[in-house]
């Protein structure tokens, strides 16, 4: 993603920001300001390593070798990230980041994962070394269990995308390990670079939702925003030469974006179902290929919206012979200490960062799920004419 917004957007001006959409976890008074301000210090100091730049300039990435440029990696290993700007307002933490749009998008994920892990250090400072020790062969063995479970079921397919909300990194690089271990090759790679390369696993996920809530936010009229999606993915068709080729349509409705799509798109090894009611996603984009003349049973689902067990079983028994399904398995895999603690307070949470605005201009997100929904009222209001999107159901945002 990075390196398709050095090459086409390198000069995009955007403003992301801290949003924890729960806000009865009172970050503020749980992780002190100090410890904060020296974690992201310390985010700034870094730079790849000559192993990791090595490794990322020479690997084979969905069956391409050497798929970043030579421009992109000699900009890359120079990069810091640009400053934070950080703020406590009551019990939560405004946090922003500005400048341009390939070195701003760079925070969103250590950002996230610090606070993440911060949160946890402060509710596990008040135990005891028993009280850990136990706390943790409950969370393994939970883990487990799941794996056990998953494991019975032939031609699984999953991912680790767990990384921005995991419970800390030895806990998440603890679960790939277990995933590894209990589900062998049904286990299909991690999004984590770092515990990839440490792992020899396949470095795995697909682009987000940033991509298309900048580009529409830089168009200039209701008719380049009706393109914008659409544009962004040609852009991106170019930039990989053809790989990478998975649709993520909800950012602004998945039916009406499947209704105007290009017929090249439908072409495109599958897509990433992540809001809304799973099955119906899955099922709209099954009539839409075969409108366009395209076999579903050749094309990819990946299901990656607040997963768990149960449900990653009841999709996968409902579409396998459909469709080739594979999970994207997120926070549920590698942050559930539900149940584990006094008042719950180790469950996971719904925190995101996401950009706000793109050269001075509001970014929006509708989402299949209202709920998701972001921007200025009357953006969304705009946003919804445009792109045509009616009634929506509102579902709970898990994590």
């Amino acid at each position: 993603m990075c390196q398709s917004v050095f090459h086409n957007r390198p000069d995009t001006q955007v403003t992301f920001s801290l949003i924890n959409r729960s806000s009865q976890v009172p970050l503020a008074r749980l992780i002190d300001e100090g410890e904060l301000r020296e974690q992201l210090d310390h985010i700034r100091s870094l730079s790849l390593s000559r192993g990791e730049s090595t490794w990322l300039r020479g690997n084979t990435f969905y069956g391409k070798r050497q798929m970043f440029r030579p421009d992109f990696m000699e900009w890359f290993e120079n990069l810091q990230l640009p400053p934070y700007f950080l703020e406590r307002v009551g019990d939560q933490y405004e946090l922003t980041f500005e400048g341009s749009w390939p070195e701003v998008m760079l925070w969103e994920i250590p950002a996230l994962a610090v606070l993440m892990e911060l949160r946890g250090r402060a509710v596990l400072n008040d135990m005891k070394r028993f009280e850990l020790q136990v706390l943790y062969a409950r969370a393994a063995t939970k883990l487990w269990e799941k794996v056990e479970r998953l494991r019975m079921v032939p031609g699984l397919r999953i991912a680790d995308f767990g990384t921005r909300r995991r419970h800390s990194f030895l806990w998440q690089d603890w679960c790939v390990q277990a995933m590894v271990e209990g589900l062998g090759s049904g286990f299909t790679g991690t999004s984590n670079c770092l515990i990839a390369k440490n792992r020899d696993l396949e470095a795995i996920g697909t682009n987000a939702h940033e991509l298309p809530m900048v580009y529409a936010a830089l168009a200039g009229d209701d008719a380049a925003l009706a393109r914008a999606p659409y544009d962004v993915l040609a852009d991106w068709h170019q930039e990989h030469e053809g790989n990478l080729r998975i649709i993520l349509p909800d950012t602004y409705g998945t039916e009406g974006f499947l209704r105007h799509a290009p017929d090249w798109l439908a072409g495109w090894t599958g897509i990433r179902i992540d809001s809304g009611d799973p099955e119906r996603g899955a099922e709209i984009a099954i009539d839409w290929w075969k409108q366009r003349g395209e076999d579903p049973r050749e094309k990819l689902v990946i299901f990656s919206d607040g997963l768990d067990v149960d449900k990653i079983l009841e999709l996968h028994e409902k579409f396998h012979r459909r469709v080739r399904v594979s999970f994207g398995w997120g926070t549920l895999l590698t942050n559930d200490f539900r149940g584990l603690t006094t008042d719950d307070r180790l469950a996971p949470f719904s925190l995101v960062c996401k950009a706000i605005s793109a050269n001075g201009r509001p970014t929006v997100k509708l989402s299949d799920n209202p709920n998701k929904a972001m921007g200025p009222a009357s953006e969304i209001e705009r946003y919804k004419r445009v792109f045509q999107v009616g009634e929506q159901e509102r579902h709970e945002v898990l994590v």
